[in-house]
């Protein structure tokens, strides 16, 4: 291994979100701490407890779930209790399980086999409008949009990195709030009338993840050299723990509990659960010869009923543009850090291929 990925990889923290994460990284000694009414949760089996033991306020100001349904408007996946919130569950997770994705595939397959074309003479590709365009055209097919795929993706991506920025504390206020509605305007109107509320809050989440983790888990192999490991499948749960593509969950308690021993947890509490810390991201490189436990790896998207549901679909995805890739020996020749996005990310990542 070289360190030369994790110190690529950390560019996207120091430069992207450097306040928030020089605070985690100098909080992390404790398994979790209390901070007033806020919760810093490091630890792996406390993490696990805070998405399995404590029921959450999924709409609760501050969290994600929140500032997505408030900006998108009633009727998304966050917002929804009891009987309905099961069912939209059930229904995403049919259109995201094992033979939706493999309906949704071809999808993203022809735009890796044109979009990568000229790293076979040598020539340049930028992974980010590609992971772009791949998230937009997914999510359009996913949600039976008749909308341009890069206008959906953009539209989706402003929206998630203003909603973001509105719900940090002493970021513009007022006009914070003012930016973020425009933007989440633009996508509803895009989406369409027909349930705007769950379309607009599954584009947000679908789109932000994937331009965030592609790119970011491509430029890890590139820079590791692991193009020998892009068949395994231990290598892409070794890339998608290490980047922990949402590394941080906002969550709200309803109720109280408790979530380690000696440490209670309030209704109203704040927790801030450190996906990064949990999985040992931040000290453990990918090994796809000695993968972490999957119990450990999975939680990057989740737990319990709080699991992620497109966890199947990230995995396919990087799954196949690794394939696609590794003819190539791609070796990355530009980054840049996004600056204004949702989750850590690049801005561009240029690769050229080399065999």
């Amino acid at each position: 291994m070289t360190p030369r990925a994790r110190r690529r990889d950390r560019r996207v923290y120091l430069l992207g979100h450097p306040v928030l994460f020089a605070l985690l990284a100098a909080l992390r000694g404790k398994p979790v701490r209390r901070l007033g009414g806020t919760l810093l949760v490091n630890d792996r089996e406390a993490y696990l407890a805070a998405l399995t033991r404590i029921p959450l306020d999924r709409t609760a100001e501050g969290t994600t779930g929140g500032a997505v349904d408030r900006l998108a408007g009633a009727g998304g996946l966050f917002d929804q209790q009891g009987d309905d919130h099961r069912r939209t569950r059930r229904d995403v997770a049919e259109r995201l399980g094992a033979a939706g994705v493999e309906r949704l595939r071809p999808v993203w397959k022809r735009l890796l086999e044109d979009r990568l074309a000229p790293l076979a003479e040598g020539g340049t590709v930028d992974l980010v409008p590609l992971a772009a365009e791949i998230a937009g055209t997914t999510a359009a097919a996913l949600l039976d949009l008749d909308v341009d795929p890069v206008e959906l993706a953009a539209a989706a991506q402003e929206t998630g990195a203003t909603a973001a920025r509105a719900h940090l504390p002493g970021f513009g206020g007022r006009r914070a709030e003012s930016r973020a509605a425009a933007a989440a305007k633009r996508l509803i109107e895009l989406v369409g009338p027909a349930d705007p509320g769950l379309a607009a809050s599954l584009a947000v989440a679908a789109v932000n993840t994937t331009v965030a983790a592609l790119p970011r888990a491509a430029a890890w192999v590139c820079d590791d050299r692991l193009w020998a490991y892009a068949s395994e499948v231990f290598l892409v749960d070794e890339l998608l723990r290490v980047t922990s593509p949402t590394p941080l969950l906002p969550r709200v308690a309803a109720a109280g509990g408790a979530i380690a021993p000696g440490c209670p947890v309030r209704r109203g509490d704040r927790m801030l659960l450190i996906v990064r810390h949990a999985v040992d991201a931040h000290r453990r490189d990918p090994d796809p010869t000695n993968p972490a436990p999957a119990r450990q790896s999975q939680l990057v998207f989740g737990a319990g009923t709080h699991a992620c549901p497109g966890a199947r679909l990230a995995r396919r995805q990087l799954a196949d543009l690794l394939t696609a890739l590794a003819p190539h020996r791609p070796v990355v020749v530009r980054a840049r850090v996004d600056r204004r996005s949702a989750l850590p990310g690049w801005r561009s990542l240029i690769i050229r291929g080399t065999a």
